[in-house]
């Protein structure tokens, strides 16, 4: 007997007869019927974090590129409050954000704070704004984490009451054999394929943006370097 299940199309097809899942719907008992539901909830949710994380990282690589030939000659040029502006266009860059940061914590340090402390002033506000970017960047990727180590569960799960369901329809009908529960397994199984259907591209989409939060980072961490060196040079610059 050959069995052939399709996520995609939610059809199950067996030697001797064929059934859609609104059939196998209606033959789940109701604690199979809440997990599958969940399932679909948690399967929506992963899908709306994997659309606004790609979005989001595909935005902020695009502007920082354009951000960073922006920028340079504003910063050769020395001109501060150009570099600030320039930032402030491209909102959705994340070096962007980490140099506007750095810029406007220098200019206020410059006439806040005594001069042997602008640098470890500036270098604060720059490590605060790497801190708070990197938590927007990581947003949503702990729910990704979570429905992926969990979906498979939630699927056996349902699973395991789909079996119960089967065996206490087989002691209310009084009959046995393999025919007797080959439906209800089917049925109870489809909810372990949905939970890895669920799982399996929740685990990759993950491993995968969290891969380009740590590409970001190190950009982040350079330009906050970069940026350092930049006032130590503008500041040796200004005492000669």
């Amino acid at each position: 007997m050959a069995a052939y299940v399709s996520l995609a199309g939610f059809w199950l097809w067996q030697a001797g007869g064929s059934w859609d899942l609104r059939a196998m719907w209606g033959t789940m008992g109701l604690p199979a019927k809440i997990v599958v539901m969940l399932l679909a909830v948690m399967s929506i949710w992963s899908i709306a974090i994997m659309i606004d994380r790609a979005l989001m990282y595909s935005a902020a690589r695009k502007q920082s590129r354009l951000f960073v030939q922006q920028v340079a000659p504003a910063l050769k040029d020395n001109k501060l409050d150009e570099a600030i502006s320039i930032a402030e266009k491209n909102k959705k860059s994340h070096i962007a954000k980490v140099v506007a940061t750095g810029l406007a914590e220098f200019q206020a340090a410059t006439a806040q704070v005594p001069e042997d402390e602008i640098i470890e002033a500036a270098k604060r506000g720059l490590e605060r704004s790497v801190a708070i970017v990197h938590a927007e960047m990581k947003r949503g990727l702990g729910g990704l984490a979570t429905i992926g180590a969990t979906a498979p569960f939630v699927g056996l799960f349902g699973t395991v009451l789909g079996i119960i369901h089967a065996f206490n329809g087989i002691q209310a009908e009084k009959t046995t054999g393999l025919t007797a529960v080959a439906g209800g397994i089917a049925e109870a199984l489809v909810t372990t394929a949905f939970g890895l259907f669920v799982a399996v591209p929740a685990v990759w989409t993950y491993n995968y943006f969290n891969g380009r939060v740590e590409a970001f980072d190190v950009e982040m961490d350079n330009s906050s370097m970069e940026l350092v060196n930049y006032f130590i040079t503008r500041r040796a610059a200004k005492k000669s």
